[in-house]
């Protein structure tokens, strides 16, 4: 998938590799959440975070948005993993009516988490999977109810 980074997306990749020695593959800046999506290097997750957040805490004041990482991953199914990360990907299927990618997740309980406030998740879940896959993310169910006896 072709993708081009702007100006600003270098500035802030660029900001973020001098305060925390991490290298992002991609920025996103997410004007509706008021937020600064990073995609980071596998493997450097740990570095970009840094103890307890401090890294990102240090960047938030930079910046003077949120920002939110996201573990890059070559295979579809783990990448959106990695974007709705804690909630847990049981599968992920194309919806044969719409076209649209239709995300099932492990537990009922966690389908709060993973749409995230106001839906904030699965919005960014839609602009990373169209820019690095080309694909567009439908919806996000929980699992079917038989799935649940069977576990």
């Amino acid at each position: 998938m072709e993708r081009s980074i702007g100006f600003k997306e270098r500035r802030y990749i660029e900001e973020l590799r001098i305060l925390t020695k991490s290298v992002a593959v991609d920025c996103i800046i997410d004007d509706r959440f008021d937020r600064v999506i990073y995609v980071i290097k596998p493997g450097d997750m740990g570095l970009a975070i840094g103890k307890k957040g401090e890294n990102i805490r240090k960047m938030q004041k930079v910046l003077g948005k949120r920002i939110e990482m996201v573990e890059y991953a070559e295979e579809r199914e783990a990448f959106i993993a990695n974007i709705l990360r804690p909630a847990e990907v049981d599968s992920v299927k194309t919806d044969e009516t719409t076209g649209k990618l239709e995300i099932v997740i492990r537990k009922k309980s966690e389908l709060g988490i993973a749409i995230g406030k106001g839906g904030s998740t699965v919005e960014k879940a839609r602009l990373l999977v169209r820019r690095f896959f080309g694909e567009e993310v439908g919806e996000i169910v929980p699992p079917l109810e038989e799935e649940m006896q069977n576990a």
